[in-house]
């Protein structure tokens, strides 16, 4: 038997051996915890709760995730309910205790039981704990022993705990298939010795084409800029809003923002484009001033 459980084995005799409080030593222990932080009675109080917290947390050893751990999640979850107690609202600490208990475990399992974060909201709690349970009851249920068709079924429990069946759908497939590591082997008489992440194919471009690409882009806006310079000002007023900004100005508009005639500006936008041709054609080494505005 490994250590853990050992250790689990061993705090769960502890556990069953501490004797149960009355009512009024639970009150006792919680006042002097909560007004003078007296933490001889915090701890007689959490371990007298103990056998709570692992009967609780035994529940969830299905989940695939180790009993020391969930057991010391609902010790958690004790202390919390411990610093949260008040005695005024007349109810056994174990009743109370209960719901801190659960919420810190399931808040564990949800986190730890795959590596995929799943959804923290309540319905979605709900989901995760509750639709194996409603799935086989409504298996058992189905007539001549014939379980009712899943899109039903999902439709059905999505009602019960007020969730979008597409969430349901989507949860049940999470549950039935485990985590996948992309280091695993592969079983392949083809490629002995190969792994999930070999199969995996790349969209994106390669390093040195994106490097390439860069580089590339840069240099044509360099050169661009520069055959930019050729054009005065009105010029490059108008190819800018004509040709450069995502938003197209048409000609009547800038025309009309600039004081000529749409006519003007088409005559304008057509030397510019011609004196960019020109300069990017030649390359981006075209001496300063070799074209006139």
């Amino acid at each position: 038997m490994s250590e853990p459980a050992d250790s689990h084995s061993r705090l769960a005799r502890e556990a069953m051996k501490t004797p149960l409080l009355e009512r009024e030593q639970e009150y006792d222990l919680a006042r002097r915890w909560t007004e003078r932080r007296d933490e001889v009675a915090l701890h007689m109080l959490v371990r007298a709760h103990m056998r709570l917290a692992i009967a609780i947390a035994r529940r969830f050893r299905n989940y695939g995730l180790p009993m020391s751990d969930l057991v010391q999640e609902g010790h958690i979850g004790l202390l919390e309910a411990a610093a949260r107690f008040e005695t005024s609202h007349e109810v056994r600490f174990s009743t109370y205790a209960s719901w801190w208990i659960r919420a810190a475990i399931q808040d564990y399992v949800l986190r730890n039981w795959s590596i995929v974060r799943g959804g923290t909201s309540s319905g979605q709690k709900a989901l995760f704990f509750n639709l194996r349970r409603m799935r086989a009851r409504l298996e058992r249920s189905g007539e001549a022993g014939m379980p009712p068709p899943r899109e039903e079924m999902h439709a059905i429990i999505a009602r019960n705990l007020g969730v979008n069946p597409v969430e349901v759908a989507r949860m049940d497939a999470r549950l039935n298939v485990p985590d996948l590591s992309l280091n695993a082997p592969l079983v392949s008489d083809d490629e002995p010795g190969s792994e999930r992440m070999d199969q995996l194919v790349a969209t994106d471009p390669l390093p040195d084409e994106q490097v390439s690409t860069e580089i590339d882009g840069e240099r044509r806006r360099r050169w661009l800029q520069r055959a930019l310079r050729r054009l005065n000002e009105r010029e490059i007023r108008i190819i800018e809003a004509r040709r450069l900004n995502e938003d197209s100005e048409t000609l009547e508009t800038l025309g009309a923002r600039l004081g000529i005639s749409k006519e003007r500006v088409r005559q304008i936008e057509s030397r510019a484009m011609e004196k960019l041709r020109i300069a990017l054609t030649q390359g981006p080494d075209v001496p300063r001033g070799a074209f006139s505005a």
